[in-house]
């Protein structure tokens, strides 16, 4: 457990935070309702002719104001405005007294209004000698409306070009509107007085990288340890391995145990729209790196941006990212090897990276994190079970022993499955069994209990997965099988088998022979019983098209092709292949005799166990399930001996091997650990 960070204040309370967007939809409303609500009282506009006849010689004018020399504002006298014709301006939209101005009309000139307005007064004044001229007064206001009609549509367009720059940078610059920030790095800092809680000891199964990240970390602790015999500090050290196996993890606990600044950022976070950015900020990244020295910088997934120069024929000589990279590459390269500056990176696709990024200078070590072995697997479960309640006597050993090919993130989920179920049956403790059925789930999938299956199916299901243990029960090199199972499962997997394979990293020919047999187990069994073939051995046909092409093309498993190899890791020959016409045609044709000469075994051998066949599929109509144990009571035990790593536990077969195994298949047709199950379409 962590001491608590003394050094750590106290959280102040956090108060709401205001969306700056909801500001800027205030203010945008804001002016739309200057604009369309007047809160001056609106003035008809009409002719000097119509004011001269209707308002002045009538007498009911109150006073003029002339604005701005363009146009003139009328008042009408209060007691006149009960007249009938004023009645549309004698109130407000308020329903209140209007205080004018109640007209207005334009004039060319104050001279000639003037000039006007004498003449039809001096009529008046023939008329009535009494008559009292009209006051005129003058005023100079600003046009508010003609003002906002200009303002509030730049308004608009300026809003909404601030937002889109705002959504396309990523929201840099936060709530304070910093728009123009975009060449900054948006590295989060774990500073000294930061504590991380992940240390050395949260990691497990990695004994060797954890031993070279920890003495990355004692040189910037204890630098004179190594400089005084002539050594330098690393530069930078790359962390590969395929997914899940903790190299992110790995990073967090240097960041919990050097206690120098860290930073931590992904490579995607340099990749912008905008031309220039991701340079401006691998720039400001070494720039605030150098300051905090010693520190550490480290950059997961740096494939976003470390991808190998000139392999994208579709883009320009000013690609983004090629000068990101770039930039990257002179920033690592730039800085002195005193400076106390160690990058850290982590990729699960080292194929891609450009050579450049890997020589020694800038990555002076690569570092693999592999999937754990069993004694890896061990203490990853010590780890993860730490937090749960699980039942006394829990054996951890058997738990490694169950789960072959799972990295780090499996192991975690399959505890956290195991506590899932548990809870679910309402138990005090985790125990074995959920265990065994977290496996099972993580392996095969969601059980599917309430898919109907007709009969007819569900006979052609049996019959398939016992023809795939048939083969795997008689093959001298085929997995050894442990369940099988005709329970639908997944998204589409309608039966399933289980084998616990070997841990090991050669194959040879006989092998891999024997697991195409094996694959092919399902259709055979189809085509001799039933006479015909279905889609379920669907994800089988595809796991033995990868492997026998990988047989051919890659390994040099083939008489005819040789001892050659078109395996391409760096993806040069994606438009064009290293091989002629001639060879990709011999490739195929013996690929097709390959799967034939597996096919026609397989038949052969089914057919030879074809009692032992029947009596395997009618138990699994009837049970559905079905461990090694059963499988022994039915056809008798394996020819070959099984022996695995964990396998000296005195417990029953049952207990020792169920809900467990995974399959043998890569993309490219490596041999790799990953779940097998029978797709049915």
């Amino acid at each position: 457990m962590n001491e608590p960070n003394q050094q750590q204040k106290p959280e102040k309370p956090r108060g709401s935070r205001i969306n700056m967007y909801w500001i800027y939809g205030l203010l945008l409303v804001g002016l739309i309702i200057i604009q369309f609500i007047p809160f001056t009282h609106s003035s008809r506009l009409i002719s000097f002719e119509e004011f001269d006849r209707n308002m002045l010689q009538a007498g009911d004018v109150d006073k003029l104001v002339v604005v701005n020399r363009e146009y003139v504002k009328v008042f009408i006298k209060p007691e006149r405005l009960s007249d009938p014709k004023y009645k549309d301006v004698a109130t407000t939209p308020f329903n209140t007294t209007n205080p004018g101005p109640h007209y207005r009309f334009k004039i060319l000139s104050v001279d000639d209004f003037t000039r006007k307005l004498e003449a039809s007064q001096n009529k008046l004044r023939e008329k009535d000698p009494s008559y009292q001229d009209v006051q005129i007064y003058p005023e100079e206001s600003m046009d508010w409306s003609s003002i906002l009609s200009v303002l509030i549509p730049i308004v608009i367009v300026v809003a909404i070009w601030i937002f889109i720059m705002r959504r396309m940078a990523g929201g840099i610059g936060g709530a304070g509107g910093q728009i123009f920030n975009f060449g900054k790095s948006k590295a989060t800092l774990f500073d000294k007085g930061q504590k991380v809680n992940i240390t050395f000891a949260d990691v497990a199964g990695l004994d060797e990288a954890k031993a070279e990240v920890m003495e990355i970390v004692d040189f910037l602790k204890n630098p004179r340890k190594y400089t005084a015999l002539g050594g330098k500090i690393p530069k930078g050290a790359l962390l590969i391995g395929p997914p899940g196996t903790g190299k992110t993890l790995i990073a967090k606990a240097v960041a919990g145990e050097a206690q120098v600044p860290f930073f931590s950022i992904s490579g995607s976070d340099f990749v912008e729209l905008f031309v220039g950015v991701g340079a401006s900020r691998v720039r400001d990244l070494f720039r605030q790196a150098r300051e905090k020295a010693p520190c550490i910088i480290f950059i997961d997934e740096i494939d976003a941006i470390g991808r190998a120069r000139g392999r994208n024929m579709f883009t320009g000589g000013n690609d983004e990212r090629e000068n990101t990279l770039n930039q990257l590459l002179v920033e690592m390269d730039g800085f002195g090897t005193d400076s106390g500056v160690i990058i850290l990176a982590a990729t699960n696709r080292p194929d891609v990276l450009d050579s450049a990024l890997l020589r020694p200078g800038r990555f002076d070590r690569q570092i693999s994190i592999d999937k754990p072995d069993l004694k890896g697997r061990e203490m990853i479960f010590q780890v993860h079970l730490k937090n749960i309640k699980v039942a006394p006597g829990l054996d951890i050993s058997r738990l490694a022993s169950q789960t072959p090919g799972f990295a780090g993130a499996d192991i975690a989920n399959v505890c956290n499955e195991a506590a899932l179920i548990a809870a679910r049956k309402n138990k005090k403790l985790v125990e074995m069994s959920d265990f065994q059925d977290a496996i099972d789930r993580v392996v095969g999938g969601l059980e599917k209990k309430n898919k109907i299956i007709s009969e007819e199916e569900k006979r052609i299901v049996a019959y398939h997965e016992a023809g795939h243990a048939i083969c795997g029960w008689f093959l001298e090199h085929a997995d050894p099988l442990v369940k099988v199972s005709i329970v639908p499962r997944g998204v589409a997997a309608l039966g399933y088998a289980q084998y616990l394979p070997k841990e090991q990293y050669l194959y040879t020919r006989e092998q891999l022979n024997d697991q195409m047999c094996m694959a092919l187990g399902g259709r055979a069994a189809e085509e001799i019983v039933f006479g015909k073939i279905s889609t379920g051995a669907q994800n089988d046909l595809e796991r033995i098209t990868k492997m026998a092409y990988a047989m051919v093309a890659i390994y040099g498993m083939n008489d005819k092709l040789g001892n050659v190899s078109f395996y391409d890791p760096q993806q040069e020959y994606t438009f064009q292949k290293p091989y002629s016409e001639e060879t990709a045609k011999l490739i195929d044709e013996e690929v097709r005799n390959l799967i034939h000469q597996a096919y026609e075994r397989t038949r052969q051998l089914l057919t030879e166990k074809r009692e032992s066949l029947e009596r395997l599929a009618q138990a699994l109509l009837q049970k559905e399930i079905l461990f090694q144990h059963d499988i022994e009571e039915l056809i008798g035990k394996r020819p070959y001996e099984i022996r695995h790593a964990g396998d000296s536990h005195t417990e029953s077969p049952v207990q020792e091997l169920a809900d467990d195994g995974n399959g043998l298949t890569r993309d490219n047709g490596q041999p790799q650990m990953q779940p097998v199950h029978d797709q049915q379409e």
